[in-house]
């Protein structure tokens, strides 16, 4: 016998027929398609055809039970961390020894010192570390939490709410797993990103974002080493130079206390404003599913750490990414400003080391691609070279104190024109007249008496306006 629409009658219908998870569940075992149990039964089968041969297949049962564990928040962050570790560990990675501790220590020490004929803000540091790249990982994970979980948690909610009203009535308990599944698997992705970024990073503030807690000035070893190679510069500038940018970015951080909210806020709207585009996505899902073999423990993993929910950018998106790229930049040309003075007469090598460091960020490395792609958010500036021109010229008209002083508000910060022009910026200002001690002792006594100064040749009457003045 026959249903209406010549379906058997033991054939369910597929209630995401024409959405973007028709080709998910049709081919994981949704509505339409085989069970999970069936799944399990044919991999089982493949595996004993092949002696039971096959390593990766507990691994992919592994990530598909961890991404259906109950979690809290819509990010399942024990299997972030875990996907994160497993990255790292792919690779050698010895703990510091106490010599490169020590070597951490001194290194930032001296370049905490050095900074202070550099800039108007005080130091930041409290406190400095050697980590491992699992140390790297764990240390910052609270941080990445932060940043992450706005749009884990919008890109959930949208991607649920993109179900039509009959996928929901018909799906049932399916529908409800949806939340954790899309979870786990951004889960999965964020971690491996994460996991890459740690392979590469040179310090804790590397991706210009604070990763730490406030003063915690942090190096990774291994890779510092692998940086300095190819340099023609001892490892010891190398590690000098980095402490330097490390401790510059804790300083403008722990001076500036709007700035880290503003970066945050920054990845907050970018989460606000995603949208779901059914079309698009279905036919991402589409051209991913495409030739995937359901029984293919390797392609399955690859399906499910390969950015299979990445949504296109809505435009409101794009205005929080530019935003964020400029105030990234800005901070990256400040420290490249400030380290530039401080080194210019202590370190010949500084110059050399300051042009590998820029064509490294504008150019980005694997890792930054890979997180990029994986979570949507741009976390290198392309626009370093601008934004360093522009605080340097700053400094040559208004000195130090007129540079750092345009991080008061973010009302006063260069804007994505400025960096176009970034000579232009404020170019019609210069540096106050320098009072004598004389001169400035006058000036206090006018203050604190309330006395008004006398008429001076040239003075604008009383009753003309201010204005005019």
């Amino acid at each position: 016998m026959s249903t209406g629409d010549d379906r058997p009658d033991d054939e369910q219908p597929n209630p995401f027929k024409g959405t973007p998870f028709e080709q998910l569940f049709g081919q994981l075992g949704g509505a339409g398609g085989p069970g999970m149990g069936d799944l399990g039964e044919q991999l089982n089968r493949f595996s004993q055809q092949f002696g039971g041969q096959m390593p990766d297949l507990n691994q992919l049962f592994g990530q598909i039970q961890a991404m259906m564990a109950p979690h809290e928040g819509p990010l399942n962050w024990e299997l972030a961390l875990d996907t994160a570790r497993r990255t790292v560990a792919q690779d050698p990675d010895p703990s510091p020894t106490q010599k490169q501790k020590d070597a951490v220590a001194d290194a930032v020490r001296l370049a905490d010192h050095w900074l202070d004929d550099a800039t108007e803000l005080p130091s930041g540091i409290t406190g400095t570390a050697a980590w491992s790249r699992a140390e790297w990982v764990v240390a910052t994970s609270d941080t990445w939490r932060h940043l992450v979980e706005p749009i884990a948690r919008q890109s959930v909610e949208a991607i649920s709410s993109a179900l039509p009203e009959e996928a929901r009535a018909m799906s049932g308990p399916l529908v409800g797993m949806l939340g954790k599944v899309i979870g786990g698997m951004l889960a999965g992705q964020t971690g491996s990103g994460i996991g890459t970024l740690a392979k590469e990073v040179l310090s804790v503030s590397d991706v210009g974002v604070p990763l730490a807690p406030a003063g915690r000035a942090a190096l990774v070893p291994a890779n510092v080493t692998a940086f300095a190679e190819g340099l023609d510069v001892t490892e010891d500038d190398v590690l000098l130079y980095l402490a330097l940018r490390e401790a510059a970015h804790q300083r403008l951080f722990a001076g500036v206390p709007w700035l880290r909210e503003h970066v945050v806020g920054a990845v907050t709207d970018y989460a606000r404003g995603i949208q779901i585009d059914t079309d698009a996505i279905q036919s991402r899902i589409e051209e991913q599913m495409r030739g995937v073999d359901p029984t293919d423990p390797a392609a399955m993993q690859g399906l499910l750490e390969g950015g299979m929910f990445e949504l296109p950018k809505s435009p409101l998106q794009q205005a929080a990414l530019q935003r964020l790229e400029i105030v990234l930049a800005l901070v990256e040309g400040w420290v490249d400003e400030v380290v530039g003075q401080a080194t210019a007469p202590r370190m010949p090598a500084a110059t050399k080391l300051q042009e590998a460091v820029r064509r490294r960020r504008a150019a980005g490395g694997p890792a930054e691609d890979t997180f990029a792609a994986l979570v949507g958010l741009e976390l290198r500036p392309r626009r370093l070279r601008d934004a360093s021109t522009l605080w340097g010229s700053l400094r040559s008209r208004q000195g130090i104190e007129g540079r750092d002083g345009v991080w008061m508000h973010p009302d006063l910060l260069p804007t994505a024109a400025d960096l176009d022009d970034p000579l232009g910026f404020r170019a019609d200002a210069s540096a106050p007249d320098a009072l004598s001690e004389e001169d400035f002792d006058a000036e206090l006594r006018k203050l604190l008496t309330g006395d008004q100064p006398e008429d001076q040749p040239g003075d604008q009457p009383e009753d003309q306006d201010s204005d005019d003045a």
